[in-house]
């Protein structure tokens, strides 16, 4: 999968709330399938393709330990898309202290006196 490829399936996977709290779920240790499902309303089989949608964005792994498969989070696709946000952060911070020392500059300009017609 190349680097764009791997930015959508990240993006195509953040843009789900339910995937977004798994992930927070994740953020602070592994956990079973069955701890995952918990807090949510919906069936196992729904909350495994949630799980297998994040597994091929490759923002969470699967390990094999004896019965458990756990999940764990792997940071690496989402530190790919915080440097993609950040790319264009830094162009949009530009663009407004270009806009705020324009503002300045007209600010210091003394104004112009309006013609009054006779």
């Amino acid at each position: 999968m190349n680097a764009t490829d791997r930015l959508n399936a990240t993006f195509l996977a953040l843009a789900d709330p339910t995937r977004r709290a798994i992930l927070a779920r994740l953020a602070l240790g592994d956990a079973a399938v069955n701890e995952l499902a918990e807090p949510f309303d919906m069936s196992q089989p729904a909350i495994s393709r949630h799980l297998k949608v994040l597994e091929r964005a490759g923002l969470i792994s699967v390990d094999i330990d004896a019965q458990r498969r756990p999940r764990r989070l792997a940071p690496q696709p989402l530190q790919e898309a915080v440097d993609w946000i950040e790319r264009y952060r830094r162009v949009f911070e530009q663009n407004y202290q270009r806009l705020d020392a324009l503002l300045e500059e007209l600010k210091a300009r003394p104004a112009k006196r309006k013609r009054v017609k006779r």
